[in-house]
């Protein structure tokens, strides 16, 4: 199985920053793309930003500029630097990892535990 680990969510005053870290490890031939997501009170889970293997990135429109999506192959890590942090910000981050496994070659789509971002005005 494969497993991700979060960390670097907590809490942060209105127009600060937060980088978050998501490593995925266990079972892993390759990974094609990696993401976060998030979930506020009341809403439905939204796509903040993707990266493929190839590096090209998908973010929402509404955080284009503040919020960047990058990964490193080699530790199997994806990373979300949050800028100018606004409290609509508050929300549960979840990374998500879609790739294939190791011998069996099938695919697979894990999702972390998720991390909390809570941003104070």
């Amino acid at each position: 199985q494969v497993q991700l680990v979060e960390s670097g969510g907590g809490l942060v005053q209105a127009g600060g920053s937060l980088r978050l870290s998501c490593r995925a490890s266990g079972s892993i031939f390759s990974i094609n793309t990696m993401g976060w997501y998030r979930q506020a009170p009341g809403k439905e889970r939204e796509l903040v930003a993707v990266i493929t293997s190839a590096g090209t990135t998908n973010t929402a429109d509404s955080l284009k500029g503040r919020f960047t999506i990058s990964r490193d192959n080699a530790k199997n890590t994806a990373y979300l630097q949050m800028n100018s942090l606004k409290p609509e910000d508050t929300a549960v981050y979840y990374c998500n990892v879609q790739g294939l496994r190791r011998m069996s070659m099938v695919r697979f789509d894990s999702w972390g535990q998720g991390t909390q971002v809570t941003v104070s005005s």
